[in-house]
């Protein structure tokens, strides 16, 4: 019994270690920057600033495989898996396109041009040049699976509708932790809002 708690103890203490180390992780990562135009009852409307991401178009649009296999080819893409076998620091959050193909997208940290990003050795990965946009986003929490993200867009929708904003079918889902993260876990859907109705909320 007794090496049964001195376990369970390493096993707490390593928990908590792993936890103070991914949260304080998060808070040195490089955001997608925007600013927060409007706040509602449970969404906010956003201006994004004009970003680089690398980017791996899948044909599936389950959550859980196609997040496992694009963060998988462009983990190994930002790990040293390009032709100068150079590391290029993680950032925050990770985007999924939502439709009947799903494209997974990583931020570039913003002292990379495209001229200047390493080749990767993956021929599926592009750099994709994402203009600044006007969008409407709603959070929630826990792990993301495919009827959490259906749920939350639904409300996101009917928000907007209420509302009578007007918005476009260019849907994503943003995730800003690790898996390994269990606490303060946050997701989002966010959608872009028609031009006519974007331009009513620049700041």
């Amino acid at each position: 019994m007794k090496i049964l708690y001195i376990i369970l103890g390493i096993t707490a203490v390593v928990f908590v270690a792993v936890q103070i180390f991914a949260i304080s992780g998060q808070q040195n990562i490089e955001t997608y920057s925007y600013k927060v135009v409007k706040k509602y009852s449970n969404f906010e409307v956003r201006n994004y600033e004009a970003t680089l991401f690398t980017a791996v178009k899948m044909s599936g649009n389950k959550y859980k495989e196609s997040s496992s296999k694009g963060f998988s080819v462009l983990a190994g893409y930002i790990f040293g898996g390009n032709k100068e076998k150079e590391k290029i620091a993680m950032t925050s959050p990770v985007a999924m396109s939502l439709g009947d193909s799903t494209t997974m997208m990583f931020m570039v940290p913003k002292k990379f041009k495209k001229e200047t990003l390493p080749q990767p050795n993956e021929s599926q990965i592009e750099f994709r040049d994402e203009p600044a946009k006007t969008v409407a986003a709603i959070t929630f929490g826990g792990w993301a699976d495919d009827q959490k993200i259906a749920i939350n867009k639904q409300k996101l929708i009917e928000a907007l509708e209420v509302e009578g904003i007007k918005y476009t079918n260019r849907f994503y889902f943003l995730g800003y932790n690790p898996p390994f993260e269990v606490f303060n876990r946050k997701n989002e859907i966010i959608v872009e809002l028609e031009k006519s109705t974007a331009d009513n909320f620049k700041s």
